[in-house]
């Protein structure tokens, strides 16, 4: 079968689709991914046939100052920008582009809801992968009505309660015990883990019996972040482990200046080839980067800036995975507390290994691509 990958938005969006596209190609299917212009060059490079789509979400490299953590803005952000602006192109270029690639099925990231309109309007089954850990962002009570708006456009019947995002299957990630109660997973869901790959030879900077903390912004949020990165790197300073910090392709690390020996700045490093050696981590509570700590069992120091890392900043609090820091008022001085306090108190790690073996315990994504076939049954 012909199956297109289609996202709306950066890595965040598109990382949690590769899984699942690397099993069907190994089981003979075709594939093919569809995402924002900025996007296509990684898409690319991670072997993969791109076709652009839809406008750029994305970063657009401009540094911009940290703003409070306001929900109701970021509320309006996701209901406005990915539903009411971005949906009606992204349904139309995935439309136009169906017509001389002919998908069979479409596979989903849950932001890209205009993908799921084009599905319907083909006729085409569509499997919907969640890329928010939370679940509290993508959510009835902010989308429909939005929704319906643009589905009417298309002459498509109003729908309630996102049935039309979960009509077919729907695969999650993330540990189940994660997601917010308030917003359960649908019954079409299906969990599936991603193993991750064990200690291969150790890095340079990693030094035994001594703890490793792994600090990331992303690759969207940490041009947007202030002084934020230097706050944290003071805080750093001053704790008694490797710290291994990623600032992102598009901001320089010498801009920090001389940092001790213990601190180790690069641009940009793989998760995979971090987290191993890790004993804690200090993020903006991306859902990518937080199921990465999870993955690993890993307790988090988690600074929420905007998205969904509010909602998944509530769950890592409420289930004792970590503390929650104040993007805007937390001093280098909260930061060497608060990651001193999770390598320290064992209620953490207990927590988070918790978390790993759940989500460890689920089939990995090979198992599901039955499920995708069946689409076609």
């Amino acid at each position: 079968m012909r199956v297109l990958f289609t996202f709306a938005g950066g890595n965040g969006h598109f990382r949690p689709l590769v899984p699942l596209a690397h099993d069907l190609a190994d089981a003979g299917h075709t594939i093919a991914f569809t995402g924002e212009p900025s996007m296509i060059p990684i898409v690319e490079a991670a072997g993969f046939t791109a076709f652009p789509s839809g406008p750029n979400l994305g970063s657009d490299g401009k540094r911009r100052p940290l703003l409070p953590v306001d929900r109701d803005r970021e509320d309006a952000d996701f209901r406005d920008g990915f539903v009411r602006r971005t949906a009606p192109l992204r349904a139309d270029d995935v439309l136009a582009l169906s017509e001389h690639w002919a998908p069979d099925l479409l596979v989903c990231d849950e932001a890209d809801l205009g993908s799921m309109i084009a599905a319907e309007k083909l006729g085409l089954p569509h499997v919907t992968v969640l890329v928010m850990a939370a679940g509290a962002l993508v959510r009835p009570d902010l989308v429909d009505d939005a929704l319906n708006e643009v589905r009417a456009v298309h002459g498509l019947a109003p729908q309630r309660n996102l049935e039309s995002a979960y009509r077919h299957l729907v695969l999650s990630p993330f540990p189940a015990s994660f997601r917010d109660p308030r917003f359960p997973l649908p019954p079409t869901a299906q969990s599936f883990h991603v193993p991750v790959p064990g200690r291969g030879a150790a890095p340079d900077w990693y030094v035994e019996d001594r703890p490793t903390i792994y600090f990331t912004l992303g690759t969207i949020f940490n041009t947007e972040s202030g002084d934020l990165f230097a706050r944290v790197l003071a805080g750093l300073r001053e704790v008694d482990a490797t710290c291994v910090v990623t600032v992102g392709n598009l901001i320089d690390p010498t801009e920090f200046g001389p940092q001790p020996e213990h601190i180790h700045l690069a641009k940009y490093l793989p998760q995979d080839d971090v987290l191993p050696y890790c004993d804690a981590v200090v993020t903006h509570g991306g859902s990518g980067s937080l199921l990465g700590a999870i993955a690993h069992g890993l307790p988090m120091v988690v600074l929420p800036m905007g998205a969904d890392q509010p909602h998944n900043g509530d769950r890592v609090a409420e289930l004792g995975l970590g503390t929650v820091l104040d993007v805007i008022d937390a001093t280098p001085e909260d930061v060497r507390n608060a990651v001193t306090s999770v390598l320290k108190e064992p209620s953490y790690r207990d927590a988070a290994t918790r978390l790993r073996d759940e989500v460890t315990a689920y089939p990995p994504p090979a198992t599901v691509i039955p499920l995708l076939e069946g689409l076609l049954r």
